[in-house]
């Protein structure tokens, strides 16, 4: 167990529990709230963290079960995780939120007692348990937003995103190859705001492609809960502009985004 790996399990940890404290006292009516997200509702947002949480401790845990769960996405590759995340979204409140906080304990456990030094198979390129752990906090916090903006909760923003901010900015190279393109081979300089007001930064001072903004703007945009118009990140060059237009830091097949406000 690294400090590395400790600290992203306590920031999981912390904006998950934001997330079960907005939607715990929901009616059944407050969990049936539509979403942003096309055809899901608070519940079904919920479900999809549950279920991703317990796939996510079967790739660290079980490997035939895994190779049978990659063998099922394989028979409908773009309707499989919406499929899941509806069937388990339909549980009532009170069991979902059971379910969530197994998987959420599960899934810590399996991280923390993964060899070190080794990755674990995942719908996208193997990984860590630290990249594990960083891609799980992505979601959940990307996934509190929309449940947040249904149910009219102000979101805490915390230097927390930063790991979103980072993830963000190591996807670009696969944000251009999932829509077919081949990706710059130079190094941006990215230069972001975090909320504290301390300046995080990534690749050289001397670059000639730039992206500079707020970093909660970039972590909108990466997780694709804000169209680029509705920020405000500035990118210097054409390779960076394209970015930020196709930027994902999540796997999978290109999301759809948002549409300017």
């Amino acid at each position: 167990m690294t400090d590395l790996l400790e600290n992203l399990l306590a920031d999981l940890a912390a904006e998950g529990d934001l997330l079960r404290t907005a939607v715990a006292d929901l009616d059944e009516d407050g969990w049936r709230t539509p979403t942003a997200a096309t055809g899901w509702d608070v519940s079904t947002q919920i479900g999809h963290l549950a279920w991703t949480d317990e796939v996510a401790t079967v790739a660290a845990t079980d490997k035939a079960a895994w190779d049978a769960i990659v063998l099922q996405a394989l028979e409908d590759p773009n309707g499989y995780v919406d499929t899941a995340a509806l069937e388990v979204g339909r549980l009532g409140s009170d069991a979902l939120l059971t379910r969530w906080g197994g998987a959420r304990t599960a899934l810590v456990d399996a991280l923390r007692a993964f060899p070190a030094g080794q990755r674990m198979p995942w719908f996208g390129p193997p990984m860590s348990p630290a990249s594990m752990a960083t891609a799980r906090f992505m979601e959940t916090w990307a996934h509190a937003l929309d449940v947040y903006e249904a149910i009219g909760v102000q979101p805490e923003v915390t230097d927390r995103i930063r790991h979103v901010a980072h993830l963000g900015v190591r996807t670009r190279d696969f944000a251009f190859s999932v829509h077919g393109l081949e990706a710059p081979a130079e190094e941006f300089r990215i230069e972001l705001a975090a909320p504290s007001g301390e300046a995080w930064t990534w690749g050289p001072e001397a670059a000639a492609q730039t992206v500079v903004g707020s970093a909660y703007d970039f972590c909108v945009l990466v997780t694709q809960r804000r169209h680029r118009a509705d920020t405000d990140l500035v990118a210097t060059g054409a390779d960076a502009g394209r970015w930020l237009d196709i930027a994902q830091a999540f796997a999978g097949p290109p999301g759809d985004g948002r549409a300017p406000r």
